[in-house]
């Protein structure tokens, strides 16, 4: 891209981009279709949603089950984008004047998935047709039972299709079906964007059929919100479903999603998809990990401000609690994999009968974050011999293909290609351990290590307020459409801060113009791997010869009224001129 080609034409209006932003597009391969396409906001450039088998069967079923006055059952998973289907399907119906049954499993009685027991439970409430979200794909039995029992079951889902056949479901609507189009733009869709298209498909059949429907356009709130913490990748479909979902929380007239937010965050003209991913994510997450999501779904379906108070403080509590319980299994599984490592250490593999289940998961991806290979982290489950484990990648490999391959080691498995979660024997470990190792020897390093990248190298004089408004333009970020990681060299270290022993605060200044300067904070620093201690960075300065070379995201700290621009440090190493 030249130089020249300063200005970027939408269909919204034209932009004139900063240099680094353009620097960054070249980076990504971007041309000026692909940045016009990536900026769209056009939902009509979308394809059709509804266009997924078995959908007009489902919209046909749900349509009778309301003008019949059946009872309709939602069946959710226990995680955020399980539990924002819940709400969206939920506050679907309630626009009809009609109040749907909402269902989630624990984590720690029923486990993942939709069940037998789960159909006796759905029957007993007389419940006459019951949908899935999120989850079922490979729930073959508690479909067969749900056929035998006369139980209309609607399978909607975005996992693959990994059985040796389809569940026996009245109805199956997921773009990862075995029988959708390997290229369909729809497959990277979150469960709860699946749930949104099946209200779409109702909407759509009402339409024809000459009956008023009122707009589901609110309902994008939480597409948006489980798109971006499930990390579903951010594909031009999700990432102009996910703009308008965010558009409309600033002003959402849902109390459990506006709680979520301050009213300095509601000012903003983007609402960061941060706020997302690190706030309001682990917070619904927070209860599934520990006990029961209930209360996660409550919050989001409720109608007043005084019941979503409640209910974000039990999410508040649950999560000060996940975060204590998760450091020490994280300290705990690091101290294990660190006696084990050696040269051979291809995948990291670890067990513990006493780590918390609920939170092995987010361990299993700070163990990618800190050793940048692929890990499984395994605790005891309820059954007595049987081990379960969540396991998460590491650069581009497919851990689901990787585990797949030895399927025969195990009780249970599922997932896709960056997580997945599994029970086996406990006697199988060692085995699993060993092929895992092995087989990851033929695949190159490149391929299933965390490499350390950067988007755009820049100088100190670079950072400044356009640069960072400009960055907006970008969101949301997430999977496939990363916050962009900026290198930076000729700057001082002119001063240091820790913070609660694990945090740095940062002071840098230009080298070439010391007027200019930098902020930044580490967040858990300390202590972090193969980081150096800034006392460390700011001796090796001195030394005649040398510099420092820093690696951050770029953001606003916005605190009382201010706000200035602070650079999220990952990573400062030294180096020589």
């Amino acid at each position: 891209m030249s130089d020249t080609q300063t200005h970027i034409e939408t269909k919204e209006n034209s932009i004139k981009f900063h240099p680094v932003i353009l620097k960054l597009f070249e980076k990504r391969g971007m041309g000026p279709e692909e940045i016009q396409e990536f900026l769209s906001w056009d939902l009509k450039a979308l394809p059709d949603l509804t266009m997924m088998n078995d959908m007009d069967k489902t919209a046909t079923r749900i349509i009778e089950a309301m003008d019949n006055g059946e009872k309709i059952g939602i069946y959710g998973d226990y995680d955020v984008d399980g539990t924002t289907s819940c709400a969206l399907f939920y506050h679907f119906f309630k626009m009809f004047g009609l109040e749907v049954s909402t269902i989630q499993p624990s984590r720690f009685v029923e486990g993942y998935g939709i069940h037998p027991s789960s159909i006796d439970k759905a029957q007993s409430e007389g419940i006459k047709l019951l949908i899935t979200v999120d989850c079922g794909i490979t729930n073959n039995e508690a479909a067969e039972y749900a056929k035998e029992r006369g139980l209309d079951l609607i399978i909607t889902d975005h996992h693959k299709d990994a059985r040796d056949e389809m569940p026996p479901a009245y109805a199956v609507v997921n773009p990862n079906r075995r029988d959708e189009p390997t290229n369909s733009p729809l497959r990277p869709l979150a469960g709860v964007t699946v749930a949104f298209a099946v209200c779409l498909a109702v909407k759509n059949k009402l339409d024809s059929m000459g009956r008023q429907c009122p707009s589901i356009y609110p309902l994008l709130q939480f597409a948006a919100i489980g798109t971006i913490c499930d990390l579903a990748k951010l594909t031009p479909v999700n990432l102009k479903i996910v703009r308008h979902g965010m558009k409309q929380i600033k002003d959402t007239q849902y109390p459990g999603i506006r709680i979520f937010f301050s009213k300095e965050d509601r000012a903003l003209n983007v609402i960061p998809s941060e706020k997302l991913s690190f706030h309001l994510g682990p917070m619904i997450n927070s209860k599934g990990r520990l006990d029961h999501p209930e209360k996660a779904l409550e919050l989001l379906i409720c109608d007043d401000s005084t019941k979503a108070f409640e209910n974000y403080n039990h999410l508040e509590i649950s999560n000060k609690e996940r975060k204590f319980i998760q450091a020490e299994v994280f300290n705990s599984a690091k101290e294990q994999f660190l006696k084990e490592l050696n040269d051979d250490t291809n995948i990291c593999v670890v067990y513990d009968p006493e780590w918390h289940e609920g939170v092995i998961g987010i361990v299993a991806s700070k163990m990618v974050e800190n050793f940048k290979m692929p890990a499984i982290v395994f605790t005891d489950s309820e059954n007595e011999g049987i081990i379960k484990a969540s396991a998460r990648s590491a650069g581009n490999l497919s851990i689901f293909d990787l585990l797949n391959a030895n399927s025969e080691l195990f009780v249970k498995f599922g997932g896709h290609k960056a997580a997945a979660g599994l029970s086996m024997k406990v006697e199988n470990l060692p085995i699993l351990k060993e092929r895992l190792n092995k087989a990851l020897e033929n695949v190159p390093q490149i391929e299933r290590t965390v490499t350390e990248t950067y988007d755009v190298e820049i100088k100190p004089e670079d950072v400044n307020p356009a640069l960072v408004k400009q960055l907006e333009l970008l969101e949301p970020f997430g999977m496939g459409n990363e916050k962009p990681v900026f290198k930076m060299k000729g700057f001082r270290l002119e001063s240091y801060d820790l913070l609660k022993d694990v945090h740095v605060r940062w002071n840098f200044s230009s080298l070439e113009n010391p007027n200019v300067r930098l902020r930044g904070i580490s967040f858990n620093y300390i202590g972090k791997w193969e980081a150096l201690h800034p006392e460390e960075l700011f001796r090796n300065q001195t030394i005649p010869g040398n510099e420092l070379c820093a690696f951050f995201t770029l953001g606003i700290n916005r605190f009382n009224g201010n706000e200035y621009i602070q650079l999220m440090v990952d990573k400062i190493e030294p180096g020589t001129f």
